[in-house]
């Protein structure tokens, strides 16, 4: 009776689990959040792998890995899609409901010069004012290669006639954008890409620092352009979204606790801005990683141990 107590306690045991996170730092928090409710339920969690958005869905559809927590479900569709969809994978659950992507530019800017629209950087003399290094055009803080937001930025700046008047500065995000804050701080103006949640949004605040600029219409590069790219009345020109769960789809039928848990396990954008925020102001070791995500559980104790519940209830 007792040991069979311990399985339905403990339905992973004896199981390894590889998950697979993206490379940024920043995205660890909600991992760290999954790992501990698998680990709660017996299963031996590896270390996870990390790599780009489209190889992580290569690996979970190839059974390379056993699950994600970072797929953005309409950003990064087509990778995917083209790693085999549901023939392969299974998406669990809405990990963070409510993300948004878009371009921002300082407030004091904004209304000195009447700027709302991302097509008003077509006038040379507006571009002119967020011209970093002298070029005579503006200079857009914009996405690493291999994320997804960076194909949008690239077709849009295209799409809405940009190509003369804006540079995509791409490299290392996180380095950019420090530069990018230091001009603010500096008065100067500026004009950046950025994703919420994340730290940035805590740093320049919307509304009091940055305000979001419109687009004129949604063009997104896969041409479906009748998904929800608004948000409080601004066509912001990128899909509000939803980070999903998504695990292999043997593992994903082999253990149902697991992914039980994982269609359960969220998490607020800001909650994970908050402690992005900490790890901007020096809390970033992966030591610090896990014990935010342990305070996190603390004080959200009964929804976590209600997860384990429902998973463990899952798996009879």
């Amino acid at each position: 009776m007792a040991l069979t107590a311990n399985a339905e306690s403990m339905p992973g045991k004896g199981v390894e689990v590889t998950p697979i996170f993206p490379t940024i730092a920043e995205e660890r928090f909600r991992g760290e959040i999954a790992i501990a409710g698998l680990e709660a339920l017996g299963y031996e969690v590896e270390e996870p792998k990390e790599t780009e958005y489209a190889t992580m869905m290569l690996a979970l559809s190839y059974g390379d890995a056993d699950f994600s927590v970072h797929m953005w479900d309409i950003l990064h569709n087509d990778f995917y899609e083209n790693s085999g969809g549901d023939r392969t994978m299974v998406k669990a659950g809405d990990v963070i409901p409510g993300v948004l992507q878009g371009y921002l530019i300082d407030k004091k800017t904004a209304e000195a010069h009447n700027i709302t629209k991302l097509t008003d950087l077509q006038k040379p003399e507006i571009a002119k004012l967020f011209d970093a290094d002298g070029d005579g055009k503006a200079d857009l803080t914009g996405c690493n290669p291999g994320w997804g937001c960076e194909l949008v930025i690239d077709h849009q700046i295209k799409a809405y006639d940009l190509g003369d008047t804006v540079t995509h500065n791409q490299g290392s995000y996180f380095a950019l954008m420090a530069d990018t804050i230091t001009r603010y701080k500096e008065g100067k103006s500026i004009l950046y890409y950025t994703w919420v949640p994340q730290w940035i949004a805590g740093v320049l605040v919307e509304d009091k620092d940055v305000v979001w600029l419109e687009v004129p219409h949604t063009s997104l590069p896969d041409g479906n352009n009748d998904v929800n790219t608004s948000f409080q009345g601004k066509n912001l020109g990128f899909a509000v979204d939803q980070v999903k769960s998504v695990l292999n789809k043997e593992f994903a039928e082999e253990n149902p606790a697991a992914t039980k848990l994982l269609s359960l396990v969220q998490i607020t954008a800001s909650d994970e801005s908050a402690q992005n925020l900490k790890m901007q102001n020096g809390e970033k070791s992966m030591k610090d990683i896990k014990r935010h995500a342990q305070e996190w559980i603390a004080a959200n104790q009964d929804k976590f141990d209600g997860w384990i519940a429902e998973a463990r209830a899952a798996a009879k």
